[in-house]
């Protein structure tokens, strides 16, 4: 698997940081919280997709969809978040996603389970197929 740089490791952290802060933040009510999760998600799900797989092993590139498809759900959860607040930058679809209110955490829970399943499981893959070599 295509390891990240330091500059796109700090990246990811700091994705991973604003999610944690934006989420934190929205359970106090505060107006700023979708503003901190949204970008930090997009900025995590973007550096994930840097790290690519370009080996045989089926079980590494399935986990790897997986760990896209979470990805995917934490967007959804920050434009979820988004909508809650106001109706960002004037879209009307969004005025539809207001009536969901709090379900943006089911999203986040989902992706959160999904990430830890897959990183642990990729981690384990690669090293049993470098045990073989």
């Amino acid at each position: 698997m295509r390891q990240l740089n330091k500059i796109e490791s700090y990246l990811l952290l700091a994705g991973g940081m604003l999610m944690v802060v934006g989420a934190g933040a929205s359970l106090f009510l505060q107006p700023w919280a979708a503003y901190a999760f949204a970008p930090g998600a997009l900025l995590y799900a973007a550096m994930q997709m840097q790290q690519r797989y370009d080996g045989t092993n089926i079980t590494v590139r399935r986990l790897r969809r997986i760990m896209l498809i979470s990805d995917v759900l934490f967007l959804l959860a920050g434009l979820m978040m988004l909508a809650n607040n106001s109706n960002f930058l004037g879209l009307d679809f969004l005025v539809y996603l207001q009536y969901v209110h709090n379900n943006w955490i089911v999203l986040v829970l989902l992706g959160a389970i999904l990430q830890l399943y897959t990183t642990h499981r990729i981690a384990h893959e690669l090293e049993k197929e470098a045990k073989k070599l």
